[in-house]
């Protein structure tokens, strides 16, 4: 099994100002960091060639690409383009736009992204959905949307990208909520709150949320890139990765 710190990625929405600025310098620093991947999240009008040469370069991996829902359907062909490029076999949807944020929307996208799925199956590349906090406002079944979009079955192909922040600020307690997504979760999204009454973004260790038990969960239960995001940081966003970095090898101390 591969060591837990070379399944540590830093999700680039975290440094999306700086990407703008310069896509290749950002990756190269965090190589420095000592992180062993990225996620993409864009790229910020930079040419998909370059983005891959400097991963290649630097001996980054990529833990998958958020692509909208939209680019999923009426661009398949490039996006898949760009995960053989990027040497992923993760696309996952990150965000659904306000009108899908309904019953009949989360039907749909169920229903859309099962078709994508099987449409790239064949490409060995699996599809993900990656949750807000939204989808626990609407109930399908007697369960949250998003327990709907990841229900855990033969018919269903979606896998589960979950963001362990946004189920907790959604009301649920992450460690539980992840459980039946064994070996159906090839990333997991690691972003901890804040301690006190505003319940915002931290660095990962900082916070409220028991990563410890989520790694152990994760080393059993087939995870592959634990990405890390920080929405919105109190400074300079590449040194609240550099602390989440240093406090997950700490953390990885009380797994052996």
């Amino acid at each position: 099994m591969k060591p837990i710190e070379s399944k540590f990625a830093a999700q680039l929405y975290t440094v999306r100002e700086e990407l703008k600025t310069d896509f290749p310098n950002v990756l190269r620093e965090l190589k420095k960091m000592g992180w062993a991947g990225v996620q993409i999240s864009g790229l910020h009008g930079y040419d998909p060639k370059e983005i891959a040469s400097v991963l290649d370069e630097t001996g980054l991996g990529t833990a998958g690409m958020h692509i909208p829902l939209q680019r999923l359907t009426d661009d398949l062909e490039q996006v898949l383009e760009e995960a053989r490029l990027f040497h992923t076999r993760d696309v996952i949807c990150p965000y659904l736009p306000q009108e899908y944020q309904n019953a009949e929307g989360y039907t749909l996208v169920r229903q859309r992204l099962n078709e994508v799925a099987r449409k790239v199956a064949d490409q060995n590349v699996r599809i993900s959905y990656h949750n807000h906090n939204f989808e626990f406002k609407t109930l399908i079944n007697g369960k949250s949307a998003l327990e709907y979009l990841l229900e855990p079955s033969n018919t269903n192909a979606v896998q589960a990208e979950i963001d362990v922040y946004w189920v907790k600020k959604g009301g649920k307690d992450p460690v539980s909520f992840i459980k039946p997504y064994a070996n159906r979760m090839p990333i997991i999204h690691l972003k901890d709150m804040t301690a006190d009454e505003r319940e915002t973004f931290a660095e990962v260790g900082t916070g409220s949320i028991d990563f410890t038990a989520i790694l152990r969960w994760g080393e059993l239960a087939g995870v592959e890139w634990y990405a890390i995001e920080q929405d919105v940081c109190p400074g300079n966003p590449m040194d609240s990765l550099q602390i989440s970095l240093e406090n997950l090898r700490k953390l990885t101390l009380s797994l052996a």
